[in-house]
């Protein structure tokens, strides 16, 4: 006799687990502490079987005949119900494992020996803004083209086309990463080409035109914020390090400052490539240094550029929000001053080799890059006491020889 929703309802438990019959193999089995879980007995290949259907009243009656019947079916094509529960429960674990954010997550940190910390958590940052509330959840391998581009139009629409255009990069580094350990079998960003606005004519970061420097070392100069920021400022122009690397440096770093050869050696963790950076000071880097060093509470920081906000030192906007109040709003950027002093350090007749090695941009060309390890240290000492030079002259309104004179 079929089973009723009534008749489950007012079922007793007993000393001893019982059953009540559905009929086609399917019962309800009692426990003496009142549980209900539905079962199903088979046959298949000769021996008798016990399929779980499920646990009462989660499982409803209808819901248990409805797999039930699924049972069924599978047996009728030849195929064990319970093989195919078990490779459903599998591929129900693999997508919870599997989810973009997850992938995504695994993928930067592999990223770490290759990126820099600061690098990766940009990263991280941008995809948990952005991209993890929108699909992070789903499994990477079902996630399709047009889920991507919904998730990338909303932050299109911020009107910040660049960040939008690295996300899409980023997504598609996953993707691809992926694909290589087998969680997904093609890159959805890839179908996206075109769909997204284009960022139009690269501005680039903006760099102060060498005719400006002048004046802008005298505003410098006349700075009444922070002494640390307008140091910060200074140092920036002399030695053209990223922010990023300024920002956080340590004492420790730097080397020989009562010495002929003073460097700042800028370790591989906090380099961008994830590899070590010498910066020749030149004597005038070696004052600024040493200014720093005599201000209030330097004595006692590991930092240069020590702060109470959550990195522990100078946020990234304050010598970009200093040079707003100098006059230079949409005039310079801070990173500005990398492109300007390589400008004009090409115009003077410094090796691109030295300039470039001193800029730490990576070699482009995979097998040059491969031989070419030297360091130049030689002529980037002599090119940026040069520059200290060119910089102080142009300051007092002078200029110094066009051509430099270099080793080698």
């Amino acid at each position: 006799m079929q089973l009723t929703d009534t008749r489950i309802r007012s079922a007793k438990s007993m000393p001893k687990t019982y059953k009540l019959s559905d009929g086609g193999g399917m019962y309800l089995l009692v426990s003496p502490d009142g549980s209900r879980y539905w079962r199903m007995d088979y046959r298949f290949a000769g021996k008798r079987r016990t399929l779980a259907l499920g646990v009462y009243p989660t499982l409803t009656l209808s819901e248990a005949r409805a797999r039930r019947e699924a049972a069924r079916a599978s047996l009728a094509d030849g195929v064990d119900p319970g093989v195919v529960k078990k490779a459903t429960k599998r591929a129900a674990k693999l997508s919870g494992e599997n989810t973009f954010e997850v992938v995504a997550r695994e993928w930067i940190a592999n990223q770490h020996k290759r990126l820099s910390q600061a690098y990766c958590a940009l990263i991280v940052t941008r995809l948990e803004a952005d991209i993890f509330p929108e699909i992070g959840s789903r499994p990477v391998a079902d996630v399709d083209a047009a889920e991507l581009l919904a998730a990338l139009r909303k932050v299109e629409k911020r009107g910040v086309i660049e960040t939008t255009l690295r996300l899409r990069q980023t997504c598609g580094q996953v993707f691809r990463y992926a694909i290589a350990t087998g969680r997904a079998k093609r890159d959805p960003s890839a179908d996206l080409k075109g769909a997204l606005k284009s960022p139009g004519r690269p501005r680039g970061r903006k760099a102060m035109p060498l005719d400006e420097v002048p004046n802008f070392l005298a505003a410098l100069r006349a700075y009444e914020g922070d002494p640390r920021t307008r140091l910060a400022l200074h140092l920036t122009v002399l030695t053209f390090a990223r922010t990023t690397e300024l920002r956080a440096a340590r004492w420790s770093e730097f080397e020989g400052l009562e010495g002929i050869n003073p460097v700042w050696r800028v370790p591989a963790e906090r380099m961008k490539m994830r590899r070590e950076h010498i910066v020749p000071l030149a004597p005038q880097a070696v004052a600024v240094l040493q200014e720093l060093r005599a201000l209030p509470h330097s004595e006692a920081s590991t930092l240069l550029f020590p702060s109470p906000s959550r990195e522990g030192y100078m946020s990234n906007n304050t010598m970009l929000f200093a040079m707003y109040r100098m006059g230079y709003h949409s005039r310079a950027t801070v990173h500005g001053f990398r492109a300007m002093a390589s400008t004009a350090l090409n115009e003077m007749g410094f090796r691109p080799d030295v300039i470039e090695r001193q800029l730490a941009h990576e070699e482009q060309n995979a097998v040059r890059a491969a031989y070419n390890r030297a360091e130049y240290l030689g002529e980037r000492r002599a090119m940026m006491n040069h520059w200290a030079d060119h910089l102080d002259a142009l300051a007092a309104g002078n200029v110094l020889p066009f051509k430099a004179k270099h080793p080698g």
